[in-house]
């Protein structure tokens, strides 16, 4: 085990893509907290030489935050950046905020907003959030929130996953001075509703979401969605509690797939969130409502995560004597396989290893490798340390280390492990 950092100031690692594609160097912003965003820096730190670059300082008065570098060379990062000059009005909030793209030091913005009806198709209302880019490099899901019906009722307000494509760009009519545009062509691939139905399929939020194996998965022999989501939503049960369950959304294969309007406008109405593509579906995966523990945890936040070869989805969920195990879901349905069955539960987010052979997170306090096929944990920290983040586990590209956050000296600095895989 290795401390990496030492400054005397906070390291935040995204929960996924926190390594640049040869391994060697680790991005992260300084934020005090994930659940803050009042850092201005984006940078990186060499693993081997301690070495620390300011990839990206924020100017006026904004701030920048949750970097995922793209896992195909040339080194691009995209990252959250908050409204410059913010005021009264307009400052930081879920339905503030936008992804931009940086690359060679040139900074561009990702997703385009226009909050002035009639609204611009492949544009958003709103604010995008953890963007991630596909195993391929070439698309960003993110999670989304609306200006427009937070303007109206913030209940109405969803939180939905999106999807940038590279077949912008994208430019409203600039009519508010806060629209802007982007190079990105953005959509919402999930359908929420502010009333599900209790005991159906429909859902009240999408959220956490994870890109489907490597090279897409196979639905059925000769049908091979080459990209697919999965996610969390929130489903209500028959006696109107909420319930998590796990997703999934079959992409378009064409950029003419991704323009085509389904039933209702890509863009939304000023009464409407915007809308899935046609064909885009999103199917439930797990039916867990008459589980003595129904339901995905949503403590520890986690996003689900699909095994590079597209075999599982893992997500965790209590067991029957209340304890967060880590199970495996096909994307295909069925019983979910409990993974893990310790008296002590998973305390963190979790990533499989880039082999497929094992996942990691945290368990009593040790970042641990959990094998894919047995349960079986080998701890990788030692217990009885300062506290260790549950907010990311990150393995590098080349399998060989793994990465977290932990306090030291009051901070929380970033350390790295060898996975010995």
């Amino acid at each position: 085990m290795a401390q990496i950092t030492h400054a005397a100031r906070h390291h935040q690692l995204t929960n996924i893509h926190s390594w640049t594609p040869d391994s060697q160097w680790l991005v992260f912003d300084v934020r005090p907290c994930g659940a803050s965003f009042t850092g201005q820096t984006i940078e990186r730190v060499n693993i081997h030489s301690k070495e620390v670059q300011v990839l990206y300082r924020a100017p006026a008065q904004s701030h920048v935050g949750v970097v995922t570098v793209n896992p195909q060379p040339p080194e691009r990062y995209v990252f959250i950046h908050g409204p410059e000059h913010p005021d009264a009005d307009w400052h930081y909030d879920f339905h503030h905020r936008r992804g931009v793209v940086l690359e060679g030091g040139q900074l561009t913005g990702l997703d385009a907003m226009d909050i002035t009806a009639p609204y611009t198709p492949g544009a958003l209302r709103g604010g995008s959030h953890v963007h991630v880019w596909s195993p391929d490099g070439a698309l960003v899901s993110f999670t989304y929130n609306d200006h427009v019906l937070h303007e109206r009722d913030p209940a109405l307000d969803l939180r939905n996953v999106g999807v940038a494509v590279p077949c912008g760009p994208v430019t409203p009519g600039g009519h508010h001075p806060r629209e802007y545009s982007g190079s990105h062509w953005c959509v919402l691939v999930s359908e929420t509703t502010p009333t599900p139905r209790p005991g159906s399929d429909e859902i009240s939020r999408a959220y956490e979401e994870g890109w489907v194996g490597e090279q897409g998965y196979t639905r059925t022999p000769g049908e091979h969605p080459r990209r697919a989501l999965a996610f969390i939503g929130d489903t209500l049960s028959v006696n109107g509690e909420k319930v998590p369950e796990l997703f999934i959304v079959d992409l378009p294969d064409s950029e003419a797939g991704w323009k085509q309007a389904g039933a209702f406008p890509l863009q939304g109405t000023p009464d409407r969130m915007p809308a899935q593509p046609a064909g885009v579906v999103q199917r439930r995966l797990t039916f867990t409502h008459q589980r003595r523990y129904p339901g995905l945890v949503t403590s520890p936040r986690h996003w689900v995560r699909s095994s590079p070869s597209a075999e599982w989805i893992a997500c965790l969920m209590k067991d029957d004597q209340g304890v967060v195990q880590l199970w495996l879901v096909s994307p295909l349905g069925g019983e979910p396989r409990q993974l893990t069955h310790g008296t002590r539960g998973v305390e963190s987010a979790i990533n499989w290893h880039p082999s497929g052979r094992c996942l990691g997170f945290v368990q009593q306090g040790r970042v641990v490798l959990c094998d894919a096929r047995s349960g079986e944990i080998t701890p990788l920290s030692p217990a009885g340390e300062t506290p260790v983040s549950g907010d990311a586990v990150v393995f590098s590209p080349d399998g060989q280390h793994v990465a977290w956050m932990q306090e030291a000296g009051g901070f929380r600095q970033l350390f790295t492990a060898r996975t010995g895989l």
